[in-house]
């Protein structure tokens, strides 16, 4: 199927690398208790499922850390449980995008940055747009995000 449109690149317009490339958005992250912040670029991903940021971001940047009670172990992309790597922390911060503020705690994990997955992009009903690489929030409900 993506060498059929591959092969038809004209009829949309992209070539391969352009097609390929991932989106990412700069967020502003708030430590709770400093009221110190960051910005980082976030990778738009609809198949992961929460907001997480990179356990090495969180330390560096002096986020507190919260140990779970019990690990709590991720799905692969192909279903199966990633045993070598669990979410053992979460922090409470402050995501700031587009004049849209909210609270929240999220996950700590090995990655590289941070994450945005379809509960941040659904409930902000996102509008991706995929050749430009931008994302607008076209209806936040207002007991989710202030302004």
């Amino acid at each position: 199927m993506l060498s059929t449109v591959m092969e038809n690149k004209s009829c949309y317009n992209v070539d391969n690398e352009d097609m390929l490339r991932k989106v990412t958005v700069k967020i502003e992250l708030e430590i709770i208790d400093t009221h110190e912040g960051v910005t980082v670029k976030a990778l738009l991903d609809s198949g992961a499922m929460e907001l997480v940021i990179s356990s090495k971001l969180a330390r560096k940047q002096g986020f507190k850390l919260k140990k779970v009670e019990r690990p709590l172990y991720m799905r692969n992309i192909n279903s199966f449980f990633n045993k070598e790597r669990s979410i053992e922390h979460t922090v409470k911060i402050i995501v700031y995008y587009q004049g849209h503020r909210k609270r929240m705690e999220i996950d700590v994990i090995e990655i590289r940055s941070v994450i945005l997955g379809m509960l941040w992009l659904v409930c902000h009903s996102s509008e991706i747009d995929w050749k430009t690489r931008e994302m607008k929030m076209m209806g936040c409900p207002k007991k989710y995000c202030k302004q």
